[in-house]
């Protein structure tokens, strides 16, 4: 269905920037005086971080030249046994072939890539001399490249580097491939590890990790599992939700996190039901990587530093914990700001017309809940596994991830607890 005129005015009208065009907002000025260079507005100043993109079907087929423009002669491609089979790293390898490079292979990955998985990749890189890292496949290839280049440019062991602006040397060239539409790794400054010794989930989040180049090719989308492929459709729309909301977020990362949502709540499902079809894959792409340019530059919140203990916990899909998180989330942030989500709302096609921002705020929750049963995501945490017991643990490590940093409403061990327990 698209977008209700009326919203569409919502969105613009609410657009935080459009108080700028009236009559009586402030008038720019003109140059400073060397006494005045200290008197900056941080509260306007937007900084926006994005790789060269290369966009559209067929795009897989630009991989060698992109490679070889950053210097490539032996590039490490890190992939999965899934993207073999399906056939995608063979025409990926002999796009390579045909740039003159010779190209290293590394496959070794699991979902939710790990500690032990990321050093034993950057072993064979540093042995075979490779020099351009390029990850081609889902989030957790993308993340594992990522910590290939890290340790390849600063040492160390990768769970060193949790937190911000931990990696303080240069790092390889990246390409990434995505070969779903939904992370964003292959546009953001994050990697997101497991630990398997204290089994949770680390973030490294560094402005040296936003890849020089990303190949969005859409045809890749299309041998996705459905579960995977609903699982990561709804990744990229906590992405856009959780970017929008935050307290980093600018004119910039907001206009691309609104777009994102009106794409995935309009196209996602149509990608399951008719998975070949050109236009609900390109929306899917589209909305997938304007989340992640918004949410790389506004950084995240409450529901992915949650989720990320209970991934850690359990090895479960990312995007699926999102999906049962998130309506809870954002039922618990509308408490303080329930302004902040009426925009949002009105990009997933909900009339917000004349309803108070909070009773708004509660139907984008139950739209999320609805999109999530008709990708066929579980009711709550315990259909993945998760205990009582387990809660309080996951609440207390839930505060010590960076994405708490920029979530819109301060909470404590309990409020976090009570939040783990709602979604159960």
């Amino acid at each position: 269905m698209p977008i209700p005129p009326e919203n569409l005015a919502m969105i613009e009208s609410d657009w935080p920037g459009a108080d700028w065009n009236r009559e009586e907002s402030a008038q720019l000025a003109g140059p400073r005086r060397g006494d005045e260079l200290g008197d900056h507005t941080p509260a306007r100043l937007a900084k926006f971080h994005v790789p060269e993109i290369v966009f559209g079907p067929g795009a897989l087929a630009e991989l060698g030249h992109c490679a070889a423009r950053l210097g490539a002669r032996r590039p490490f491609l890190v992939t999965d046994p899934g993207l073999i089979e399906a056939g995608w790293v063979d025409e990926a390898v002999a796009y390579l072939r045909q740039s003159e490079l010779h190209p290293a292979l590394w496959h070794d990955i699991t979902p939710n890539p790990k500690d032990h998985e990321i050093e034993a990749a950057f072993q064979m890189y540093a042995e075979g001399g490779s020099d351009v890292i390029i990850g081609l496949g889902g989030g957790s290839c993308i993340d594992a490249a990522k910590g290939v280049a890290i340790l390849s440019g600063n040492g160390g062991r990768i769970l060193g580097y949790q937190g911000v602006d931990k990696v303080v040397r240069p790092i390889p060239p990246t390409v990434m491939v995505p070969s779903t539409s939904g992370t964003g790794a292959d546009v953001s400054q994050f990697a997101v590890v497991t630990d398997t010794a204290a089994r949770i989930k680390i973030t490294i989040i560094s402005r040296t990790l936003v890849p020089e180049i990303s190949v969005i090719d859409p045809r890749l989308l299309t041998t996705m599992p459905d579960w995977l492929n609903g699982s990561a459709g709804l990744d990229a729309l906590t992405h856009a939700i959780e970017a929008f909301v935050s307290r980093a977020h600018n004119l910039l990362t907001d206009s691309h996190a609104l777009h994102a949502v009106a794409l995935i709540t309009r196209h996602l499902l149509g990608t399951q039901l008719r998975p070949n079809e050109t236009i609900p894959r390109l929306a899917m792409a589209l909305g997938s990587l304007e989340a992640g340019m918004a949410f790389t530059n506004a950084i995240l919140g409450a529901t992915h530093a949650m989720s990320h203990q209970v991934g850690g916990q359990l090895d479960a899909p990312h995007g699926v914990v999102n999906a049962v998180l998130l309506p809870h989330v954002i039922r618990f942030n509308a408490q303080v700001w329930p302004e902040r989500f009426v925009p949002l709302a009105a990009a997933g096609g909900i009339r917000t017309e004349g309803v108070p921002a909070g009773e708004v705020a509660l139907l984008l929750a139950e739209r999320v809940r609805e999109l999530a049963d008709e990708v066929g995501v579980p009711k709550g945490l315990a259909a993945l596994g998760v205990t009582e017991t387990a809660l309080p643990q996951m609440a207390r490590t839930t505060l010590r991830d960076a994405c708490m940093t920029t979530n819109p409403r301060e909470a404590d061990a309990r409020d976090i607890e009570a939040l783990f327990r709602a979604a159960l």
